[in-house]
């Protein structure tokens, strides 16, 4: 059953009302976008359309065993040709940035820029259920396929996992301000991270469930050693190891993640990811939002349970309401920073179509520890 309405929370930046036909065509996005009652029947209703047929459970349960499969092969075909840059993080996210402001209020104060937002964001970039965000990456990456080097980056997470609990030797360990993107694909939120964040005592860490996307990163010209670390991890096995001790990471990112997960496994994940947080660190989370165009793109046949679906390419996504969220985080112990929703109106002006977008962009924070 499709979730009510929510009050969603509003950003503080200002909007652009779509008043003008001819302006339709000028400008690729507009923020805020307010929806009638029509809109959000009408997007319901072809929710409950094409979830009204789930797949078998059987089929169900080979998209969760071979979900690494799915994504090694999604990051195969596409490299990182099919993921564009992530200009918005620092203003959005100015806890990435060098001058970091920790009395966040939860509110931006910036407004996305169209042109980097929207450039060659039409359907042709929502296919399969694939809606990406961010503008298109310059450089293609050459996919080095090594097995030996997978299974020597999985033996080095152990080592590490294993020094944790010895003498306190790791990753970034003598670093002051140590940031985690849990499923980094081919590095589009670390590279401008590296890049723009010239902080000496920062220090990254990157993982993903494919090893052909930690092989990209690896690989890029951008990957500094001695300033950031890919490895490979699962998040939906708790057996998995960390490279960095519990209470040792100032951010833990999620950017479109969380979504791709069983939706029964994600409260243990926000767990044991809070618990690598310092006391005052924070998740930072960026998701697909109820009722957006990917959802409402899907096919009967392609339901797996309310609101989580499998793309053609066999990679799944959940589309979340800020009510679930909100849940989850508290649930773990965070306290809520910001939790707002971004409906937008984007347009392909080639194919004059407009298109809303949904998205849930959240802040939760690990209390301080109490003084004694």
């Amino acid at each position: 059953m499709a979730a009510p309405r929510e009050a969603p929370e509003r950003r503080p930046f200002g909007r652009r009302f779509l008043t003008d036909p001819a302006r339709l065509f000028q400008h690729n996005a507009w923020d805020n976008v307010e929806w009638s009652e029509e809109q959000e029947a009408s997007a319901r209703s072809k929710v409950q359309e094409n979830s009204s047929q789930l797949l078998p459970h059987d089929k169900q349960e080979e998209y969760e065993v071979n979900a690494k499969r799915y994504w090694d092969d999604f990051y195969k075909i596409h490299e990182n040709g099919f993921f564009k840059d992530r200009h918005w993080l620092f203003t959005e996210f100015p806890e990435l940035a060098p001058n970091r402001n920790t009395s966040q209020n939860g509110d931006s104060v910036h407004e996305f820029s169209n042109k980097e937002e929207s450039n060659n964001e039409g359907l042709g970039s929502c296919e399969n259920g694939h809606c990406s965000l961010e503008t298109r990456a310059e450089n293609q990456l050459n996919l080095i396929k090594s097995t030996p080097k997978i299974c020597r980056e999985e033996m080095a997470a152990q080592k590490y996992s294993e020094l944790n609990q010895s003498d306190g030797d790791y990753p970034g360990s003598s670093a002051s301000y140590r940031i985690l993107e849990v499923g980094c694909g081919a590095g589009n939120t670390v590279f401008p991270i590296l890049q723009t964040n010239n902080d000496p005592g920062l220090f990254v860490y990157c993982c993903d469930f494919s090893t052909t996307a930690v092989d990209l990163v690896q690989n890029n010209a951008e990957y500094d050693s001695s300033r950031c670390f890919a490895f490979v991890h699962d998040l939906c096995n708790d057996q998995s190891p960390f490279p960095m001790p519990d209470e040792s990471l100032d951010v833990v990112i999620l950017i479109f993640v969380l979504s791709a997960i069983l939706p029964e496994k994600m409260q243990c994940i926000v767990n044991r990811l809070s618990r690598l947080l310092k006391p005052g660190g924070m998740i930072l989370l960026r998701d697909y939002g109820r009722y957006d165009l990917a959802q409402l793109r899907f096919k009967k046949g392609q339901c797996l349970s309310d609101n989580f679906y499998v793309r053609g390419d066999g990679t799944r996504v959940y589309f979340f309401t800020q009510d679930e969220l909100d849940g989850l985080f508290t649930t773990a112990g965070l306290e809520k920073i910001q939790n707002l929703v971004d409906r937008r109106l984007q347009v392909n002006r080639g194919k004059q179509m407009t298109m809303y977008r949904v998205w849930i962009q959240c802040k939760y924070r690990k209390p301080a520890a109490p003084q004694l």
